[in-house]
């Protein structure tokens, strides 16, 4: 692979890219610039006259030097958090510059296992707000639990730093409004962790449906069964673990004692940090709901049936069983969760049903079916039966879309935009199954619940002193 000197690097780019693409690209044409600041402007290079071709820099000019890398930072190191770090560490062209856990014995072991697997050192921290001071930070990973993604959120695109989110987007309404305002008064990239989007099993279904292959669509039917959604073995309080920081793990949530029911791994079965496994799935399979229409907007109308059926002694305030069902103008949506229960319609725990007039997509992560319909007049199947079994989980092409539009300045493939579109109708759901009232209205231009004040009260999430819900402008 030909290295070409910096200055030829400005010379190429001269010649070859086009604004399109270079919203902030600033070429300089003496050797001072740096390539950190080479690589995060410049991904596009044409391939012929009238034809460009996106390339990441490393295929242009070689594998990046650690200069040029992006660095990286993850708040909330246990689960999806490492994972998903992990996830960005698998490109040559990212660095782990910093850690920031409040349990420092997974911090510790978190940190070492980077140093033994990618030979970086990162800087660890125990509070995000310093690391957020580091200047080599390009880019936030946040996996924490639900009640801290706004907050993390604004105070990284406040800091300047690029930031990648897991699911659901936030843990109330209000939180996502105000995710999706900072992200574009800080003019940041934002991508949200629903990685469907990014899945080719998904992807292909969206463009079949939407080619008209399966006729009129008339409903998406989406479930999820799993055992995780019982929530967690009962457990008295206890004294908080050695190493642990529980008055900033809990933030802006009310002040409890320690249980280990409410802290790892089964914090989202509780109000105050999650929305259990309706939102956890929700999020996902409601997306390609919307995506199938390309829809990103609130629910209008929210009818839900919720209870804790069944029969296990678990500890969660979130519900085992729920149906909800959201009518569009030419569709309906309906999400089935069942909790406890391993098995579901076609033989799967969780997918999609995209049923048209002449056939039905079923996708999962793995891949899509198409099941046509028989036309009795005819004798014959309406449209010809398919089957995709090539895909995979989709986590490291989802990553892959977010550092490359940390260069281009490209909007990614699930923006806040996207990622508050489903996170509201999980929680528009949930907020009807906990006040006892099964169909809400919901006016997105005023942003509350037209026939329920009760349900309004749930909007806004109170923030424990000193914490404070934030302000955008």
């Amino acid at each position: 692979m030909i290295k070409f000197p910096i200055i030829l690097q400005n010379m190429l780019i001269k010649l070859i890219f086009k604004g399109n693409y270079l919203t902030n690209l600033q070429i300089m044409t003496t050797n001072q610039q740096s390539r950190r600041s080479f690589i995060k402007r410049t991904t596009a290079v044409t391939a012929g006259v009238g034809a460009v071709t996106v390339l990441p820099a490393s295929t242009i000019f070689g594998k990046p030097a650690p200069s040029d890398k992006i660095g990286v930072a993850l708040i909330g190191c246990r689960g999806r958090g490492f994972g998903s770090l992990k996830d960005h560490l698998a490109f040559d062209d990212t660095h782990c510059v910093a850690m920031c856990d409040v349990d420092s014995n997974i911090l510790n072991d978190r940190a070492g296992e980077v140093q033994k697997d990618y030979g970086q050192t990162p800087e660890l921290y125990s509070d995000y707000r310093k690391m957020l001071e580091q200047k080599d930070i390009d880019a936030v990973i946040i996996g924490t639990p639900d009640h801290w993604h706004c907050l993390n959120l604004v105070d990284s695109v406040a800091a300047g730093k690029d930031v990648y989110v897991e699911k659901p987007m936030a843990n109330t309404i209000e939180e996502c409004n105000i995710m999706v305002d900072a992200t574009s008064y800080y003019d940041r990239i934002v991508q949200v962790g629903q990685q469907q989007r990014s899945n080719p099993a998904f992807i292909q279904s969206m463009e079949l449906v939407k080619s008209g292959l399966i006729g009129s669509l008339r409903k998406v039917s989406l479930w999820a069964n799993f055992n995780y959604g019982l929530g967690a073995t009962p457990a008295m309080d206890e004294p908080v673990p050695d190493g642990v920081d529980y008055d900033m793990w809990l933030g802006p949530a009310p002040a409890r004692p320690f249980n280990r029911n409410h802290f790892h791994g089964s914090w989202r079965h509780f109000w105050n940090y999650g929305g259990g496994m309706f939102s956890d799935w929700g999020v996902h399979l409601i997306d390609i709901g919307l995506w199938v229409k390309d829809q990103v907007k609130a629910p209008t109308e929210i009818l839900t049936f919720a209870a804790n059926n069944s029969g296990f002694s678990k500890k969660r305030d979130t519900f085992d069983t729920m149906t909800a069902v959201f009518p569009t103008k030419d569709y309906v949506i309906n999400y089935d969760m069942i909790a406890g229960v391993q098995s579901g319609p076609y033989d799967n725990l969780y997918g999609v049903a995209l049923i048209g007039d002449k056939g039905t997509i079923k996708v999962d992560r793995g891949g899509y079916r198409i099941i046509p319909e028989w036309d009795g007049d005819k004798k014959e199947f309406m449209i010809e039966a398919k089957e995709f079994k090539k895909a995979k989980e989709s986590h490291g092409q989802h990553v892959r879309d977010f550092l490359d539009c940390i260069k281009t300045r490209q909007t990614p493939s699930c923006p806040p935009e996207v990622g508050r579109a489903a996170a509201l109708h999980v929680h528009a759901a949930n907020i009807s199954a906990r006040i006892g009232e099964p169909y809400l209205v919901w006016d997105d231009i005023n942003n509350r619940f037209s026939n329920s004040e009760k349900a309004n009260s749930y909007i806004k999430p109170d923030y424990r002193a000193p914490w404070k819900l934030p302000v955008i402008g």
